[in-house]
């Protein structure tokens, strides 16, 4: 007797090695105690949130006893909000003064940026309707735009800095193709695209855009940038909104401001996209008709009164000079990431799978690579406290040697 769809099923069997290192970290912390494992296997922020998000609560805890102080908001979300998000857009897209800048109808604020991504999805989607990806990539992008019966076309990286491949992409693009989505600084590398890849990404655009004329079904630049402000050692993340009128950009205040719980994030059409009102309302009513009816009211209004602010990024990238003297120590191959908090290193011999269980005898827990179109690779997450990253230094020295 099947259950469930054949999709899901899919859906479920791609994701099984985030799900399969979770459950193991849950058995190896029972048996020998939290204390004794060194779990890099999630992204899950746990430095504080900004010191002003206590004030911050505590003014909208006294709005909330008001009537309709936790009611349903607008489902693109509360009107100030939207407003200050616009304005935030702007200063960090280079769009203020700018002939085309955002205003609050450009914005929708989504359930994270993972809601931003469903909800567009499902507004832009037919079956078969194909999205192209430049991997390593996050391993839900395939079941966002499966739900809808998209597929995602994952075009590998030739670089070992993980560069997006350019000419890949553009081979890869059909008459079918609706999106390109790139995620900069990336998960699961940390890598930043460069101000000149996105431009050559933006012209491809541009470039098909033209070829199928203004009667026909878009090609839109996504970039999904929930790690914008994680950024080290001087690197820039590249403005995309000015780039192309097809630009779309997402996030959410999940890292930044270590909401990730409260699930708030956005949505930024282009301002200059031609009949960017009929868009903007295609995705208000898909972030209705999915479930999600509005982003949280709390987090929506928390995260508007913290817009200028991050939590404290030295933090993270501590752990990332730490992580990479322990790998450089245990003589693992790496790209040194510039942003997000994620490591993606060669797995010794090449072999992820073998390399995910020698680490584990050492009850060190990370993803093998392939489960984000990675092979060969693994992902180690720092969002773990600093004596962690250093207790799992022999056991990263042990593991390699028996590679």
């Amino acid at each position: 007797m099947q259950l469930i769809t054949d999709q899901i099923q899919k859906s479920m069997a791609g994701s099984s090695w985030i799900r399969k290192m979770f459950e193991k970290g849950l058995e190896l912390k029972s048996k020998y105690g939290a204390d004794a494992v060194c779990d890099f296997s999630l992204g899950n922020p746990d430095v504080p949130p900004p010191a002003a998000a206590k004030g911050a609560l505590e003014e909208i805890a006294a709005d909330a006893v008001k009537p309709l102080g936790l009611g349903y908001c607008p489902n693109a979300g509360i009107p100030a909000v939207r407003e200050a998000m616009a304005a935030y857009i702007n200063r960090q897209q280079g769009l203020d003064g700018a002939s085309a800048s955002c205003g609050a109808g450009h914005v929708v604020m989504t359930v994270g940026a993972a809601g931003a991504l469903v909800a567009f999805f499902r507004a832009v989607i037919e079956p078969g309707d194909e999205v192209v990806c430049p991997a390593p990539y996050f391993v839900e992008y395939a079941s966002y735009c499966g739900h809808f019966g998209g597929v995602l076309k994952t075009v590998p990286s030739k670089s070992d800095d993980f560069s997006p491949d350019i000419d890949g992409i553009a081979a890869a693009i059909t008459p079918k193709t609706r999106a390109i989505l790139v995620n900069s600084p990336n998960n699961p590398t940390g890598a930043i695209y460069s101000a000149e890849t996105m431009r050559r990404l933006a012209g491809l655009v541009d470039s098909v855009n033209a070829g199928r004329g203004e009667a026909a079904r878009p090609l839109y630049l996504l970039s999904d940038e929930p790690y914008r402000a994680f950024a080290y050692d001087g690197a820039a993340v590249a403005q995309v909104l000015p780039l192309t009128k097809w630009s779309i950009v997402l996030g959410s205040f999940s890292k930044t401001l270590s909401l990730a719980g409260e699930r708030v994030g956005y949505l930024a059409l282009n301002p200059a996209m031609p009949d960017v009102a009929t868009l903007a309302a295609a995705v208000t009513l898909t972030n209705r008709t999915l479930g999600y009816v509005n982003a949280p009211v709390i987090g929506q209004r928390l995260a508007a009164r913290l817009l200028d602010a991050t939590v404290d990024l030295g933090v993270y990238d501590r752990r990332r000079k730490l992580m990479a003297e322990v790998l450089s120590a245990a003589g693992v191959e790496f790209a040194m990431p510039k942003g997000a908090f994620y490591f993606f290193p060669k797995a010794p011999g090449g072999d992820d799978i073998a390399f995910t269980d020698a680490l584990l005898e050492e009850r060190i827990l990370v993803v093998p690579g392939r489960g984000f179109g990675g092979p060969g690779h693994v992902r180690l997450s720092c969002s773990v406290d600093e004596r962690i990253i250093a207790r799992a230094a022999e056991g990263f020295k042990r593991a390699v040697s028996r590679m």
